[in-house]
């Protein structure tokens, strides 16, 4: 397993559409392993394919206080179930240091491949919910931040490119 590279905005490439999985293979496998292992040592609750510059249609997730209940989902699709919208406060590994509120569903269907290519169902409700669609946004090259004003948008890329800037 490896620690990968987690692209930060501005990044061009965060932009990406995924593409979906055709073949759930050992080289598939292997990017589930090294994402968990990303994800665990940032630490966060959720990582996109599309974060560590791999445009394939997939997520890994795990929202347990103990991190050891990981959710894998390869291609997957979300139906929004009729419930409320709620505001909740998200960060994202991608937009490092910044946290704003984001309207969301609250309840999913979710449709998906696991780590071994199986189909599988669930729904989900609450932090899940708002985490898998956080995820799959990033699939679709969005970001939180496109949930805000242009000018809250245009502030963090701004600090954010000062930052780059200083650490180079």
């Amino acid at each position: 397993m490896a620690i990968l590279d987690i692209l930060e905005f501005p990044d061009p490439r965060l932009r990406n559409k995924a593409d979906p999985v055709t073949q759930v293979d050992e080289r598939i496998q292997t990017l589930v392993a090294d994402m968990l292992e990303t994800m665990y040592n940032a630490p966060g609750i959720g990582l996109a394919a599309t974060q560590v510059n791999t445009h394939k249609q997939v997520v890994v997730i795990d929202i347990s206080e103990d991190k050891d209940q990981p959710l894998v989902l390869i291609n997957p699709q979300i139906d929004i179930l009729p419930d409320e919208e709620k505001e909740y406060e998200e960060g994202c590994l991608s937009v490092p240091g910044f946290y704003e509120t984001v309207t969301r569903p609250t309840h999913i269907h979710v449709n998906a491949l696991n780590k071994q290519g199986e189909r599988f169902e669930l729904e989900a409700e609450g932090l899940l919910a708002v985490c898998i669609q956080h995820e799959i946004d990033h699939l679709n090259g969005r970001l939180f931040i496109d949930y805000l004003s242009p000018i809250k948008r245009q502030r963090i890329r701004k600090k954010l490119e000062k930052q780059h800037k200083q650490q180079a």
